[in-house]
């Protein structure tokens, strides 16, 4: 009878213990999540004082577990430049003079007030008589009464009948009531070959006041890339093995949704908190930190990633990934953990991508689950920073809850982060690191490519973009096996820039390019490989 009292009190002890540790885990957490998604961090967009805030909190965080920095990081901290489009300059110039050829003087137009060059207005300097006029309040009645007139490719469709008759100054203006565009740094249409500028209402009125004859603008502009720095955090523990485990998520988010990547409809401009992406990620990521310093896994290194730049295209991760203080080759495996803060307490539903990048993830990575409702996807990419290792050969894991109706909006707030569920995936999570701590190096397994996000195109080229590519066209970082563009022998690394007679600038454009065709249709495909310009036939 002692020992069964003993045993019974040492069972309760321990049982005591782990429930103590989980309310430990539980409040950790919630702050976490709670600060990162706070107002005061303004949605934590990359290069802005929200995610400066972001990763001091992080290395406070990591500082405190113990971690330490691996070789060639400073102060936990790895920047990165990120392409974020084009800004207007200084030096832009228009001047208008209906009765001086020489331009020697003239109305000099004010920027923004009276206009702004359009982003693929060409950048020489100009004086230029032969006028294009373009009023977008047509195309706007057009577009109200069609519903798949496109207004984007129509403005471009009209400027290139403009500059084909001869002309050799683009204006486009509204006559409505009120200016209804602006200029977007993140249009990647192509250069145009002459001027393209917008014309306000107050400058079409200075121009029209103007008598005479010689329609003649003089024009300078000043169009520059912009860039930012963003910020990787990490943090390493070295246990003196061969080998490296890394566990990520990345911290950034989307600002106030002024990347156009949010799915938020309204007008006022709103902070966009990313509770659920991914906050919930970044806190897990700081409680597996803390556990990994103090747990018996000890047969690798491991090494803890918070990636920035994640939403405007997995600039983060793929730069650790090129630049990694940890050689990849040297990399066991990768887990990633993006929005895992709304598990469904009804269904349990958990979702664990990569599982087809290793066969050693089967044998304890099983369908059935005595507490979770678990989905297995092969696939080793996806629309998250996992897939920057998987192209590296690295075997990998996403966790995932799901999306819902608060995604990428300024609804997606720290109380509807469901705490306890994301206390069971991180238990989840520490089981499997356990258990693979025990096990030799992973082997690495190719798999079927995933679409980058949601889609309803019906048909696809196979290939995977390079989301971080500044340059026009779309730059293949990925090729599946067996699909239209493996067949016709595009290759990684190849930039595509048009489909058939539909030109395309970034991914947004090759998207909208890709919805014009049906399966069974052939068409022509123009790549640049290098300096090269080839031609292929697709068929989808």
């Amino acid at each position: 009878m002692k020992f069964i009292y003993c045993f019974s009190f040492l069972f309760i002890l321990s049982f005591s213990s782990l429930a103590q540790s989980d309310k430990e885990v539980t409040a950790s957490l919630k702050k976490n999540i709670y600060f990162l998604a706070s107002d005061k961090l303004e949605g934590r967009r990359v290069g802005t004082k929200g995610e400066e805030k972001a990763y001091k909190m992080i290395v406070k965080s990591f500082e405190q577990v113990g971690l330490v920095s691996p070789t060639g990081i400073n102060n936990f901290l790895q920047p990165f430049e990120v392409q974020e489009g084009k800004i207007l300059g200084d030096n832009n110039r228009l001047y208008y003079d209906a009765n001086n050829p020489k331009m020697k003087k003239g109305i000099k137009l004010k920027l923004y007030d009276d206009y702004y060059p359009m982003p693929y207005s060409s950048l020489k300097s100009e004086k230029a008589d032969k006028i294009g006029m373009i009023n977008l309040e047509e195309l706007k009645l057009q577009e109200k009464t069609n519903p798949h007139f496109d207004f984007k490719e129509a403005i471009q469709t009209e400027i290139k009948m403009s500059i084909s008759s001869g002309k050799n100054f683009i204006i486009l203006y509204n006559d409505a009531a009120a200016d209804f565009t602006s200029f977007d740094g993140k249009d990647k249409t192509a250069t145009m070959s002459c001027p393209v500028v917008y014309m306000t209402k107050a400058g079409m009125e200075k121009i029209l006041a103007v008598k005479g004859t010689n329609n003649l603008f003089g024009f300078n502009p000043d169009i520059k890339e912009k860039t930012s720095i963003g910020h990787n955090v990490v943090g390493f523990i070295n246990n003196n093995k061969p080998y490296t485990v890394v566990l990520g998520a990345h911290y950034d988010h989307l600002g106030y949704g002024e990347d156009h990547n949010s799915l938020y409809t309204g007008k006022e401009k709103l902070i966009h908190n990313g509770a659920d992406d991914n906050a919930s990620g970044t806190a897990a990521l700081l409680e597996l930190s803390k556990w990994t310093k103090t747990s018996a896994s000890k047969n690798y290194n491991y090494l803890f990633v918070a990636f920035s730049g994640e939403e405007l295209g997995l600039f983060g991760s793929k730069y650790f990934v090129e630049n990694s203080p940890i050689p990849n080759a040297n990399i066991n495996y990768m887990i990633n953990m993006d929005m895992v803060g709304r598990l469904n307490a009804d269904t349990k539903a958990l979702a664990i991508g990569g599982f087809g990048t290793s066969p050693s993830w089967e044998e304890k990575i099983k369908t059935a689950h005595n507490y979770f409702t678990i989905k297995q996807d092969s696939s080793g990419s996806g629309p998250s920073d996992h897939t920057s290792f998987y192209r590296k050969d690295i075997p990998v894991l996403f966790f995932f809850t799901g999306t819902h109706s608060d995604y990428h909006k300024p609804t997606d707030d720290a109380e509807k982060v469901n705490i306890e569920g994301e206390v069971k995936i991180i238990n989840y999570i520490k089981d499997l690191v356990s258990y693979y701590d025990t096990k030799p190096k992973l082997k690495f397994l190719k798999t079927r490519e995933a679409q980058m996000g949601k889609s309803s195109f019906k048909v696809s080229l196979g290939i995977f973009p390079d989301y971080t590519y500044s340059g026009k066209g779309v730059r293949v970082d990925g090729v599946t096996e067996g699909r239209a563009a493996e067949k016709a022998g595009v290759k990684v690394g190849d930039v595509l820039m048009k489909l058939g007679d539909h030109e395309f600038t970034d991914v947004m454009s090759y998207m909208g390019a890709l919805n014009k065709f049906e399966k069974g249709i052939t068409t022509k495909l123009i790549l640049m490989r290098g300096s090269e310009t080839l031609t292929v036939n697709i068929t989808f």
